[in-house]
């Protein structure tokens, strides 16, 4: 079994999602959110780096899965949750964990089997893959959408799950 951390950054919101795999079983660890609130960037990136680091050293994930930046039609918009992205990965590489990326659409694709899927239908699978009571929140549900995106994606590699 490896321990892998899904991490769905936002300079609001950042959501993440631990889970242990072995590829074919998942276990759900932990979720929750990072909100760093209002104040100015440089600070917000701080506790994004700090929050992230202390759920790092909680779980001890051998490898993240990160969502990559999408095309925001605003730049400045895709300027600031580029630089919460390499707060969040710098605090994974600082830990010596390594950082592997999935976009928004494969990580549907995986989990639900469109790459167009709503916000629900990730809840709502992330919720029957791991077996959860309840429905995760959104940016947790992405997290975890992500840890399972990873989990899947490395039985395809010819290492597999050896890590």
């Amino acid at each position: 079994m490896i321990r892998v951390i899904g991490v769905d950054p936002g300079l609001r919101r950042t959501g993440y999602g631990v889970i242990e795999t072995d590829g074919y079983r998942h276990r759900y660890r932990d979720s929750g959110q990072i909100c760093p609130g209002q104040g100015p960037i440089p600070e917000r990136l701080g506790k994004l780096f700090q929050e992230l680091d202390e759920v790092l050293e909680a779980h001890a994930p051998d490898c993240a899965a990160v969502e990559t930046s999408f095309v925001a039609a605003n730049a400045g918009t895709a300027l600031k949750l580029g630089q919460a992205r390499g707060a969040l990965i710098s605090a994974c590489v600082v830990r010596q964990i390594e950082v592997f990326e999935y976009s928004p659409r494969s990580m549907k694709q995986t989990i639900t089997g469109q790459g167009g899927a709503t916000k629900e239908q990730v809840q709502f699978m992330v919720q029957r893959l791991l077996g959860l009571a309840e429905s995760p929140q959104a940016d947790e549900a992405d997290a975890l959408g992500l840890a399972l995106c990873h989990a899947h994606s490395r039985l395809l590699t010819p290492e597999g799950l050896a890590t």
